[in-house]
């Protein structure tokens, strides 16, 4: 039987590779973003390899989440595998000059978005007693690191959140983990650098960083394994990474 999956922050970096291999391996795809043209592009894209439905929304808007995930036609209703991919850093100022609007927007998309979306669909995991709920955290959710404290903050919670989201959730069958990043090469740093190109080209260079299109491989082997096995929760760093500040350049 095919799978449904829905992934947040579709239209760019994880989210996008992400739906574009599962795609390609047959999986049924629900793409979620705010960027109207990207998801038509990408829905274009993938509908040549599997079917696939677009919803336009901010996970940090409470209402618009409930409203387009019930809004879902029943072809693409019963959701099988959540991807709770969006999420984002802004600024990295040390926490006496932190910006208050980039520290609201962190936490109302990578802690409440994330809340808000898995509100709305595991009611019918339950319903059915099976599912599978997949959160991006990142190395920030295992360690803090200079100027990152908000955004640290957020991934920490997404971290405790993914381990009471298990508890919670393990009497109705339904798998969850949490995959943790290190270092990868996206459009993440020039959001964290606000449009900076030059400033987030820095970030990774000197070594090789993970592709999005390599944590897109990891998701697709986590939600392939057999459903007994359920990856709790995973690190991944490129090998040029010793953790959250080392990184051995050239």
């Amino acid at each position: 039987m095919t799978k449904t999956v829905l992934i947040t922050g579709a239209t760019s970096g994880i989210g996008k590779a992400t739906a574009q291999l599962l795609a390609k391996n047959n999986y049924t795809i629900i793409i979620c973003g705010r960027r109207k043209n990207r998801l038509e592009e990408l829905e274009k894209e993938l509908s040549q390899y599997t079917s696939v439905y677009s919803l336009e929304f901010d996970v940090s808007d409470k209402n618009a989440v409930f409203a387009n995930i019930d809004s879902l036609p029943e072809t693409f209703s019963n959701i099988d595998v959540l991807i709770n991919n969006a999420g984002n850093a802004h600024g990295l100022d040390p926490i006496q000059d932190g910006n208050l609007d980039d520290w609201e927007n962190m936490i109302d998309i990578n802690l409440k978005g994330l809340l808000y979306v898995s509100k709305a669909i595991i009611p019918k995991m339950i319903a059915q007693k099976s599912g599978h709920i997949i959160n991006i955290g990142s190395t920030a959710a295992k360690q803090v690191y200079p100027n990152g404290n908000v955004y640290c903050a957020t991934k920490h919670a997404v971290d405790a959140i993914n381990k009471g989201m298990k508890m919670d959730l393990n009497p109705y069958g339904i798998r969850v983990g949490a995959i943790h990043p290190g270092l990868v090469e996206t459009e993440f740093s020039e959001v964290r650098f606000k449009g900076d190109t030059e400033k987030a080209a820095n970030v990774y260079k000197g070594f090789t960083p993970l592709k999005a299109e390599d944590i897109a491989d990891i998701i697709h082997f986590v939600i392939s394994r057999p459903y007994h096995v359920n990856i709790s929760d995973m690190v991944v760093m490129c090998t040029a990474q010793g953790s959250a500040t080392l990184v051995q350049r050239e």
